[in-house]
């Protein structure tokens, strides 16, 4: 090998673990959705178009995105070795050298300049001009850079690709092999699986109704199965519009997408599959539940676009996704989810809600926004007395709700089933001083699920509610 041949590097799942494209598509859809859409149909089939148009729309903060640090220890080497290096890539020009601006990378580099994308044969014509074919080292991670390849004298290789092995040690060019830097595995990680466990509201309507219909218990499963679908979905849609918030979060940042371990294309494929999932389970199981569905997806789609960056709207938008879970539960198990839980249902989650941003901006390092969020420290005050008023009104529906005839028909003690308004009220006020301290995770429910006390306390309330009802003596 020659220590002095040029390298030229290609950014997008090669010195990258992202493609600025896919970024860049994503940052504008959170800026300006409309508009983004009408872009990409507009210049779909020019592309080099569109990438110089999709840059304009985004801004992509080059300092954020994610490197593959195989290939930039290799960089690193070659410039020590006093090799020129450059990137070579089908990403906008205007983005190909902010980022080796960023990067100290000098030199004149290339990429798709809005009228020809820079890619296969292109990329190779313009680095043979460039250097002369075969008198420079390529680092690629796609098929289609099997052209450049057969041209440089070195190919350096990220991910598998056997085929395209083979066919250039059989032509005599060397090779280096770079693992790839994603996993689909990870993908799996970005369900947030561990999120699903919201989705047992569902079993609300059931319990307070104190059905045993094991039919109604089969079609509740089915729709639980639906909702975590449709979560997941779209929390993969938030993750790709939170990319640089994310980014800057002392813990999401470690999440697969915005780590760069989980490839964006394989992320919305995921995300399509899963919405078409729940809607699916929604038409079989009846066109009311399905429209429950739909209208979770929509809001969640629409809290991730733009409510969830407006403040105190996007805390009640947060309450009403968990109350249409109980609705849905009701549906599902055909039984009616009565007015007096969806009234305890809403204000409790309005509380968490601003719980989850007390904890947020306690833990924040700075006094500015939170990233991606409309708050400040400044509302903390606020928070708290919106998260107050959330547990007065939800102990207040409580209350009520013990003296209605839906309660004496289903609880043989309602004096008892009153005193569960003590250990209600307990661990409200505990998650808003825990929230309020920062000492939560930065989502409540799941905190909850792990919070020791927390749980014997609502156990404690179940055991209450038992014995009102007469099932334990």
């Amino acid at each position: 090998m020659t220590q002095k041949r040029p390298l030229a590097v290609d950014i997008d799942g090669t010195f990258l673990k992202t493609d600025m494209l896919f970024e860049g598509f994503w940052l504008a859809m959170g800026k300006q959705p409309l508009k983004t859409i009408k872009t990409v149909f507009q210049n779909f089939k020019d592309r080099a178009r569109l990438k110089r148009e999709i840059t304009d729309l985004a801004d992509v903060n080059v300092e954020l995105l994610p490197v593959n640090p195989d290939i930039q220890a290799y960089i690193d080497e070659a410039k020590s070795e006093g090799r020129e290096v450059i990137f070579a890539s089908a990403s906008d020009a205007s983005l190909v050298q902010r980022l080796a601006d960023y990067h100290g990378l000098d030199g004149d580099h290339i990429g798709s300049d809005g009228h020809v994308n820079l890619k296969g044969d292109a990329k190779a014509a313009a680095l043979n001009a460039r250097f002369g074919e075969g008198e420079y080292a390529y680092a690629g991670d796609q098929d289609l850079d099997l052209k450049v390849w057969k041209s440089a004298g070195e190919a350096i290789i990220v991910g598998r690709h056997p085929k395209a092995v083979r066919q250039l040690k059989a032509d005599g060019i060397e090779v280096v092999q770079v693992k790839k830097s994603w996993s689909r595995r990870s993908l799996a990680m970005g369900l947030r699986p561990h999120q699903w466990v919201k989705n047992a509201l569902l079993f609300l309507p059931l319990i307070v109704a104190h059905s045993t219909d094991p039919l109604a218990l089969l079609r509740v499963i089915l729709a639980i199965a639906a909702f975590s679908a449709a979560a997941s979905s779209i929390y993969i849609v938030n993750d790709l519009l939170d990319l640089e918030a994310d980014r800057q979060h002392p813990k999401k940042r470690f999440r697969p997408l915005a780590s760069g371990n989980a490839r964006i294309p394989d992320a919305m494929l995921m995300s399509v599959a899963l919405g078409i999932f729940a809607l699916g389970v929604g038409f079989i199981m009846g066109w009311a539940l399905l429209g429950v569905i739909a209208l979770y997806m929509v809001l969640s789609l629409s809290y991730s676009l733009k409510l969830k960056k407006m403040r105190w709207v996007d805390i009640a938008t947060l309450a009403g996704l968990y109350t249409l879970r109980v609705i849905a539960g009701g549906l599902a198990a055909q039984v009616l989810a009565s007015g007096w839980l969806v009234g305890f249902i809403f204000p409790t989650f309005l509380a968490l809600g601003c719980v989850k941003r007390l904890t947020e901006l306690t833990l924040a390092k700075s006094d500015g926004k939170v990233p991606g969020r409309g708050y400040r420290k400044s509302d903390r005050e606020d928070l708290v007395n919106v998260a107050g008023l959330g547990v007065f009104f939800s102990l207040l529906v409580f209350l009520m709700y013990t003296f209605s005839d839906t309660a004496e028909a289903l609880y043989q003690d309602i004096w008892m089933l009153r005193l569960a308004i003590i250990p209600l009220a307990l661990w409200q006020i505990r998650m808003v001083l825990l929230g309020w301290q920062g000492k939560q995770d930065y989502d409540p429910i799941v905190f909850a699920m792990r919070d020791k006390s927390g749980i014997a306390i609502i156990a404690v309330t179940v055991l209450i509610l038992l014995y009102a009802a007469g099932e334990i003596v």
